[in-house]
């Protein structure tokens, strides 16, 4: 059976995980972000954040922990291309 989402994220409380995430020297674990976060978030909400931040490519999970891979200049640089091939 799939998962049912009782609660969809808010997309302050999307960009807050976000920025902690980027914004971190090291890998951080999921408890570290609920630790760092300034209002508190359910698990599965976390989660689902978690999961979409992956799927769009923006961090991965390793068994250190969560790090930020996406590189703004990369996608930049493919939006010029595409812009001057239409």
């Amino acid at each position: 059976m799939a998962n049912q989402v009782l609660h969809y994220p808010r997309l302050d409380t999307v960009l807050n995980v976000e920025n902690l995430i980027k914004k971190a020297k090291e890998p951080v674990s999921k408890n570290e972000i609920d630790r760092r976060l300034s209002k508190k978030i359910m698990r599965p909400t976390l989660n689902l954040i978690l999961n979409y931040l992956e799927e769009s490519g923006k961090i991965a999970v390793l068994k250190e922990g969560i790090i930020w891979i996406y590189h703004e200049d990369i996608s930049r640089a493919l939006k010029a291309k595409l812009k001057k091939a239409l």
